[in-house]
């Protein structure tokens, strides 16, 4: 989540009068993350988030995810659902903006999670997954092998500018596990991006499950493999309580299961997953306007995982 575009009180307050959830009480940006414009909206009637889809979300592809998340809150997952307007429409615009008044879910984001929330938040994964079985609309993932290929051209040497070698190094990683990818795997639609960011929980307890916009159909073990790579370490990249990362495929594994085949492609899966937030985080490392209200996240941080996974993977998912 971050601020790209600015709206003001007035704007708001206008656009609340389509909704019958109050009055604009106070608005405020939320920055974290790279990809919307996002606010956290108090009414007279309660607390709600603004979204704003920004260039690397496709209005187009709006319908997917609201669907998803519809298809998920009818089968009992915690999942922030867009809100309709009188008129029933739920995509709106806002300042030139594709825009959703969407639901807001309590919980926290932990920074250092433990083995006992680690199991719960893979348990919630699975319980995802299996609320999924039978969605059947796709989308392409963009950000897989091919994306990543077609990534690493676009940031070419001026990746050298984060890290000296970085250019060379990634390349070779990529060219290593692209030809290595198991594609045979089972395909569904996935998150692609259950960071603890994107978890809520109250304790050891999940409340929620937020920020689908890199919703996709791909291979259902690379999903876990995503989030594997997001909480077994710290925001620096460096290795977690072992027990942490063990925790979270255990929790998926009890409430949707792993076939002998997709435990034995994790750690290829994972490194594919280093490599495909490494890449995205360089270009936004490189892109990102200077007057954005946004956290940039250090690419390096995921070099350091994808060297970890490169060493020690096996026993990472035993």
């Amino acid at each position: 989540m971050a601020v790209y575009t600015q709206v003001s009180a007035e704007a708001l307050a206008r656009f609340l009068t389509r909704f019958d959830h109050g009055e604009l009480v106070s608005a405020k940006g939320i920055a974290e993350g790279v990809e919307n414009s996002n606010y956290l909206v108090d009414t007279t009637s309660g607390r709600f988030i603004l979204t704003l889809y920004e260039k690397r979300v496709s209005a187009d592809d709006l319908p997917f995810f609201m669907a998803m998340l519809d298809h998920l809150a009818t089968r009992g997952n915690l999942v922030p659902r867009a809100l309709p307007d009188r008129d029933g429409t739920i995509i709106h615009e806002l300042e030139g903006r594709p825009a959703c008044l969407i639901e807001f879910l309590n919980g926290v984001s932990v920074s250092h999670p433990t083995p006992a929330q680690a199991h719960a938040a893979g348990a919630a994964m699975g319980r995802m997954h299996a609320g999924l079985a039978d969605f059947t609309p796709e989308r392409p993932n963009t950000l897989g092998p091919d994306g990543w290929v077609d990534l690493l051209a676009r940031c070419g040497r001026d990746l050298d500018s984060i890290a000296p070698g970085l250019f060379d190094r990634v390349s070779s990683s990529v060219e290593r596990v692209v030809a290595a990818w198991p594609a045979h795997l089972p395909r569904a639609v996935i998150h692609a991006d259950l960071f603890p960011d994107n978890v809520l929980m109250l304790g050891d307890r999940v409340t929620g499950l937020i920020d689908f916009y890199f919703a996709c159909t791909d291979i259902r073990a690379y999903d876990l493999a995503v989030m594997h790579s997001a909480w077994a370490f710290d925001t620096l990249g460096i290795p977690c309580d072992a027990a942490v990362g063990a925790a979270l495929v255990t929790g998926y594994d009890t409430t949707f299961g792993l076939t002998m085949a997709e435990r034995a492609a994790l750690p290829t899966l994972a490194q594919g997953a280093c490599i495909r937030f490494l890449l995205t985080r360089a270009w936004d490392w490189l892109n990102t306007p200077a007057d954005a209200l946004v956290t940039r996240k250090d690419p390096l941080a995921y070099l350091r995982r994808l060297d970890h996974y490169e060493q020690e993977s096996a026993a990472l998912f035993a």
